[in-house]
C-alpha cells in the first residue's frame, strides 16, 4: 500500500468511527465530536508549525487558546453602559499610564549612559508610574465591578459580529506571542518550555482574577453565535414542517442543524489554515525553517537570522491557536477561564501532533481528529467493558467496585498507551514528515 492510499485509509477510519458513534449512540454526540475534532486539528496545526517546522518546544498552548476565547468576549459581547459610565474611562486611563510608564523606563534606560544616574532614573519612573497607575486603575476597577456583579460587573465588549472575533483572537494571541518571543526565544528548548508554561499560567491567572475584563471565575455566558439558537428554530413553523418531513423530532433536528452549521464553518477555517500551512511548508521560507530546525549553527553560518525566524514561526503558530480558541468559545457560547487546564490544551494537543506525525500538516489534522475521538469515547467504552467483565461478580464485591471505579481513569491510561505504541512502532507518527 502506497503512502497516499495509507493516509486515505487512516482518515476514512476516523470518519467511520464518527459515523459509528452516530449510529450506535446519537448523531448529536457524533457531530459534537466532529466539531471539537476540527477545532483540535487547527490547534494541532498551530503547534506543528512551531515544533514540526522550527523545533520550538512551546508548552504554553492554553495561554494562547485562552486569549482567543477572551477576544470573543471583547469583540462580540455588548458593552455594559453602566460599567463604562462608572469607571470605564479610569480603567483605560490606568492601562495607558502603565504602558507609558514602561515605555518611559525603556527609553530612559536606552538613552542614558550606564551608571547610577541611569539606574536611579529608571527606578524613579517605574516606582512613581506604578503608584500612579494603581491609583487610577484600582479606583476604576472597583467602580466597574460594583455594577451588578451578579449579572455583569465588567465592561463588556464592542458588540461586533462574532465571526470577526476569530481573526482578532488570532491577532491577540500573535501580539502576546511576539512579546513572549522577544524575551524567551533566546532560551534553550527546555528553558523555553518552562518560560512558555509559566507565561501561559500568568495569562490564565489574569483572566480568572480580573473580573472587570471577563468576569473572572463568574464566567461570561450568552456569547453571541453566528447561527440561530435551537429554541428559535423550534418555534419556527417552516423549520418544524421540514423536520417532520424528514421524520425528525424538532428538538433533535434543531440541535443537529446548529451543530452541522458549526461543522461547515469550522471545516472552512480548517481548510484555509491547512492550505496556508502547506503553501508555507513547500515555499523557500518553509525549507529554510526546516533547515534551521535541523541545524541552527549551519543555518546561521549561511547568513540566516535564526532568532528572527523563530519569532516569526512562534507568532504564526500562536495565532492559529488563538483562532481555534475563539472558535471553541463561540461553540460553547461561554467563556470559562477555569476550563483552560494544561491536560486539555497542552498535553492533549502535543499527543495529537506526535501521534499524527510531527512536521506533517495532514498528520496534525489526523491526530487532532483521532485523539479527540478517543478522549471523548474511551471512558464510556471503558465503563461498558468493565460492566461486561464484572457481570458475573457479586454486587457487594470489592473487586467489582474497584474495576468499575477505575473506568474513570481509562482516558489517561489510553492516551499514554497510544503514545507509547506510536513511539515504539511508528516513531515519526501515523503520517510522517516526508
Amino acid at each position: 500500500m502506497n503512502q497516499m492510499a495509507r493516509n486515505t485509509a487512516l482518515f476514512a477510519g476516523v470518519a467511520v468511527l464518527i459515523l459509528l458513534t452516530g449510529f450506535l449512540q446519537s448523531w448529536n454526540s457524533a457531530v459534537l465530536i466532529l466539531n471539537m475534532g476540527l477545532i483540535s486539528a487547527i490547534m494541532a496545526i498551530g503547534v506543528n508549525l512551531q515544533w514540526g517546522f522550527a523545533g520550538l518546544f512551546n508548552v504554553g498552548v492554553m495561554g494562547f487558546v485562552a486569549l482567543g476565547g477572551l477576544a470573543t468576549v471583547l469583540v462580540s459581547m455588548p458593552p455594559v453602559g453602566e460599567a463604562w459610565a462608572a469607571g470605564g474611562t479610569r480603567v483605560i486611563l490606568g492601562l495607558l499610564l502603565g504602558a507609558i510608564t514602561i515605555a518611559a523606563a525603556v527609553m530612559v534606560n536606552r538613552r542614558l549612559p550606564r551608571g547610577r544616574v541611569q539606574l536611579l532614573a529608571t527606578a524613579v519612573i517605574l516606582v512613581g508610574g506604578f503608584f500612579l497607575y494603581r491609583a487610577v486603575f484600582d479606583a476604576g476597577v472597583e467602580a466597574v465591578e460594583a455594577v451588578n456583579p451578579a449579572g455583569t460587573g465588567y465592561l463588556g465588549g464592542l458588540g461586533l459580529p462574532v465571526l470577526l472575533a476569530w481573526p482578532i483572537g488570532g491577532l491577540l494571541a500573535a501580539g502576546a506571542a511576539w512579546l513572549i518571543g522577544k524575551t524567551a526565544l533566546g532560551l534553550r528548548s527546555d528553558y523555553l518550555a518552562i518560560a512558555t508554561l509559566g507565561i501561559a499560567e500568568i495569562i490564565i491567572a489574569v483572566m480568572k482574577n480580573e473580573d472587570w475584563l471577563s468576569r473572572g471565575v463568574k464566567n461570561v455566558v450568552g456569547v453571541p453565535r453566528p447561527l440561530p439558537y435551537e429554541i428559535d428554530l423550534q418555534s419556527d413553523p417552516v423549520f418544524i414542517e421540514r423536520a417532520a418531513s424528514l421524520g425528525l423530532d424538532p428538538v433533535v433536528a434543531s440541535s443537529l442543524y446548529v451543530k452541522l452549521g458549526y461543522s461547515v464553518l469550522f471545516a472552512v477555517v480548517l481548510a484555509i489554515v491547512l492550505w496556508m500551512a502547506q503553501m508555507a511548508l513547500k515555499s523557500p521560507w518553509g525549507r529554510m525553517m526546516r533547515a534551521i530546525r535541523d541545524n541552527e549553527i549551519a543555518a546561521e553560518a549561511m547568513g540566516k537570522d535564526v532568532t528572527r525566524r523563530h519569532l516569526q514561526i512562534f507568532v504564526l503558530g500562536s495565532a492559529v491557536c488563538g483562532i481555534a480558541g475563539a472558535m471553541m468559545t463561540t461553540l460553547d457560547s461561554q467563556l470559562t477561564p477555569t476550563s483552560y487546564q494544561p491536560l486539555r490544551f497542552t498535553f492533549l494537543i502535543w499527543v495529537m501532533v506526535i501521534v499524527g506525525g510531527s512536521g506533517n500538516n495532514f498528520g496534525a489534522v489526523l491526530g487532532g481528529m483521532l485523539i479527540w475521538f478517543l478522549w471523548v469515547q474511551v471512558e464510556p467504552i471503558g465503563l461498558l467493558l468493565m460492566d461486561a467483565i464484572t457481570a458475573g461478580m457479586a454486587d457487594g464485591s470489592a473487586l467489582k467496585a474497584h474495576l468499575i471505579g477505575s473506568a474513570a481513569h481509562m482516558r489517561l491510561l489510553t492516551m499514554g498507551l497510544i503514545l507509547l505504541l506510536v513511539l515504539r512502532f511508528s516513531p515519526r507518527g501515523l503520517i510522517p514528515e516526508k
